[in-house]
């Protein structure tokens, strides 16, 4: 299994101790923490995006071309970009820049957004995201794919013989389709043979078995190659201590205020509120990695075993002082990530996947690989 750490960039007041650190310090702080990860042998580090409430991952574009020129392996993801509010030829140009700034490393994960407020601020009419997200994927595929592209639709103008520059840095990123419990983006992800992202962030394991289950249904039956029907999942929250009993006392009561705080109206897409109100339940039942090391081994395992996913991400504690969730981050590298490696083996990332070979540190193997998996030859 591959591992992936994900920053929403929360701006949140502790619940529990009321304090906040500044904005500048945590941007600073998502960078340093991608360092880490590249140094504790993390494969991905991720950023999310958000354009309402207490979060910092508007520009999440900006601060991702800044962690692209500061490593130098581990590979570059969103979680997600809400393509569905965006114009999809400003996305094609924005991310290959990134793209060619890390060499090869940029993989996109699109959605249309878990922030029903965010729709309207980019002109969007609540019930025309899918919609959207659907048209613009669409013309993404076609910018990074093809030159002197001429494109009409509903979400923007026209386009006549376009070609975006800077083109990708070796045939069109790996895009992932980022999913909380709707079928949409799972059908989206198989129609196109793409990988899909499973939330799996705040409903039991089940409901996102069935999304999984789902998904590749519809990629077998569009035709496409099941080597390359990969699935990530998320969790809800961190926090590794040396007993499970530690990390409850430590980090329930923080937990079960943000449980409040995100089920208020507004705060997440209708239908899709955490049901997990406690910690106790959370950790029993719930998509949380709290607790000893070996407990967090064991769960991911579990999720495994339900969801069949090659790509593990978390989110860091960002409410806590940054050195704990820095060694948070090292003792789940050394404690937790080699027993779920040895375990649940992937291909992603390697020699039968085209991706692996696309970025240069990894020495520009694949001129294409979006070609090879799409038209792979007899």
């Amino acid at each position: 299994m591959k591992f992936q750490v994900l920053d929403i960039l929360p701006h949140l007041t502790n619940p529990v101790t009321g304090r906040q650190i500044r904005t500048d310090e945590r941007y600073a702080q998502a960078l340093t923490s991608a360092r880490y990860a590249e140094e504790f042998g993390y494969d991905a580090v991720a950023l999310g995006e958000r354009h309402a409430g207490p979060f910092l991952s508007s520009g999440s574009s900006v601060l991702l071309g800044a962690i692209a020129a500061t490593t130098n392996r581990v590979r570059i993801q969103t979680g997600v970009s809400v393509l569905s509010i965006h114009d999809a030829l400003r996305t094609a140009e924005d991310f290959a820049t990134i793209d060619q700034l890390s060499r090869g490393r940029l993989e996109l994960v699109i959605g249309k957004g878990n922030q029903q407020q965010q729709l309207p601020m980019f002109g969007i009419e609540e019930g025309d995201q899918w919609e959207a997200l659907k048209e613009k994927y669409e013309l993404l595929r076609r910018l990074w794919r093809e030159e002197n592209v001429t494109w009409e639709g509903r979400f923007r103008g026209p386009l006549h013989d376009v070609t975006s520059l800077p083109r990708p840095f070796a045939g069109a990123p790996r895009v992932w389709h980022g999913s909380a419990t709707t079928l949409t983006s799972a059908e989206l992800a198989a129609r196109w043979g793409d990988p899909l992202f499973s939330a799996n962030a705040i409903q039991p394991r089940d409901n996102y078995t069935v999304l999984i289950d789902h998904y590749r249904k519809q990629y077998a039956e569009h035709g496409h190659d099941p080597r390359f029907a990969y699935v990530g999942a998320g969790a809800g929250f961190l926090y590794v201590a040396d007993t499970t009993q530690e990390a409850r006392e430590a980090f329930g009561p923080t937990y079960e205020k943000f449980v409040e705080f995100f089920n208020l109206p507004g705060n997440h897409t209708p239908g899709n509120e955490m049901t997990f109100a406690t910690i106790d339940d959370a950790i029993e039942r719930g998509p949380v990695l709290v607790g000893s090391p070996q407990q967090i081994a064991e769960k991911i395992l579990w999720w495994h075993e339900g969801f069949g996913h090659s790509l593990q991400s978390f989110s860091l504690p960002t409410m806590i002082p940054h050195e704990q969730q820095l060694h948070m981050l090292e003792r789940l590298a050394s404690e937790v990530i080699p027993v779920v490696r040895k375990s649940a083996p992937t291909t992603l990332w390697g020699d039968e996947d085209p991706y692996g070979g696309r970025p240069a540190v990894h020495g520009r193997t694949v001129a294409d690989a979006a070609s090879e998996i799409e038209n792979p030859r007899p």
